[in-house]
């Protein structure tokens, strides 16, 4: 047997500091939300830097000639905001013991609670030293944990081989196997859903003058402009402030435009609400959405109901509308489980933490039972929904 080959771990202080061959070598195009593009976007737009809490940390794996052979986009955190999977009450803990919870080490994607890699490599020997040099890093830093959300099948289970503890939580997303376009969503309902979304999708529709969908050299700066009003009028309602600058949105239209969906509502002659998506291999994913004028079901029909058309048209298996909403069951997106990973050093926090985890996944398991049962879809013969399978 071949001895296996030493492996050096680095750590970026940018995206950008690996070159973009090495990176699109190992991401890919499969998964938006870990490309270069989007996260050197983040970084050099002024978003997710040490300034704003987001300090980058990224782990590269390289062989004994240099070359890049696996990668972990990872954020040394100052706090937990931006991360859609929430561990106050954990830092609350952390407070009681003594414990200094901030820094803390998060192998995420800034502000996108959407499924990606977190460990970017093919080699289960690479996969494994990367995980363990996450750790690695906490330790000798001195810092309190490591987490790594929104995770992969794949990923959960090396991050699992390794110890850390496995939280669960739920999203909604729709599969087009229940639907290739909204119509074809809608003859898949009962009647009285069908007869409510067709009025609301009718209603939406007649309120505004065009909807459209814009991509690549549609996105001008003018467009992102009325759409950056949208998400500061969201992001300040939900968040206080919001998270990405204008910049972000110039420069992720200018390097990966293609891969982008801004569904765009007009009336009286101006933009007034807007959806940003993003495509995925097989996935569209569902980002932000605002508005500067208040129109009855105007945020379902650009959110879900265009997504649905949207993603039927370009061939996707599935789309992820992003964190909450349990609103989405109605319109067919189905209660799904998403998996984060979590080590911590102190061992009673540790051990307190692990307690809370399996008590909160059979909450999960129990929730995702009842929305499955409030699906709107028509039921089969034996009780179950039509269009499963």
């Amino acid at each position: 047997m071949a001895e296996a080959r030493p492996l050096r771990i680095r750590v970026l202080g940018r995206a950008a500091d690996l070159p973009a061959e090495a990176w699109e070598r190992l991401a890919g195009r499969d998964h938006p939300f870990t490309s270069l593009a989007f996260l050197s976007a983040l970084e050099d737009s002024g978003s997710a830097v040490a300034r704003t809490g987001w300090q980058p940390v990224h782990l590269v794996a390289e062989d004994p000639e240099g070359t890049a052979v696996g990668l972990m986009p990872a954020y040394a955190k100052a706090h937990s905001q931006g991360e859609y999977v929430f561990d106050h009450g954990w830092a609350d803990a952390a407070l009681r013991l003594g414990l200094r919870y901030y820094p803390k080490l998060q192998c995420a994607t800034p502000f996108t609670p959407a499924s990606s890699p977190r460990i970017v490599a093919k080699d289960p020997a690479v996969r494994q030293a990367l995980v363990a040099a996450a750790r690695t890093l906490v330790e000798r830093q001195g810092w309190s944990s490591a987490h790594a959300t929104f995770l992969l099948a794949q990923d959960a289970a090396d991050f699992a081989a390794q110890g850390w503890l496995e939280r669960h939580d739920l999203q909604f997303h729709f599969d087009t196997r229940d639907g290739r376009s909204f119509s074809d969503f809608l003859s898949r309902l009962s009647s009285r859903k069908r007869k409510e979304l067709r009025r609301e999708r009718e209603q939406a529709l007649a309120a505004v003058d065009e909807v459209r969908w814009l991509t690549g050299a549609d996105l001008t700066e003018d467009v992102w402009d009325h759409f950056f009003a949208f998400y500061q009028d969201t992001g300040g309602r939900k968040w206080g402030r919001p998270y990405l600058t204008r910049a972000f949105f110039s420069l992720v239209g200018e390097r990966m435009g293609d891969r982008i969906l801004l569904v765009m509502a007009r009336r009286a002659g101006r933009w007034v609400a807007g959806a940003l998506h993003f495509v995925g291999a097989d996935c569209l994913y569902g980002r932000y959405w605002g508005a500067i004028e208040d129109i009855p079901f105007l945020h379902f029909e650009l959110c879900y109901h265009q997504a649905i058309d949207a993603a039927g048209q370009l061939g996707l298996k599935r789309i992820e509308a992003g964190a909450q909403g349990p609103h989405k069951v109605k319109r067919g997106y189905r209660p799904v489980v998403t998996r984060s990973m979590h080590w911590l050093v102190d061992l009673r926090l540790r051990s307190a933490v692990a307690d809370f985890l399996e008590r909160e996944r059979a909450a999960v398991a129990q929730e995702v039972a009842l929305f499955e049962a409030d699906l709107p879809f028509r039921r089969g013969p034996g009780g179950a929904p039509d269009g499963e399978g």
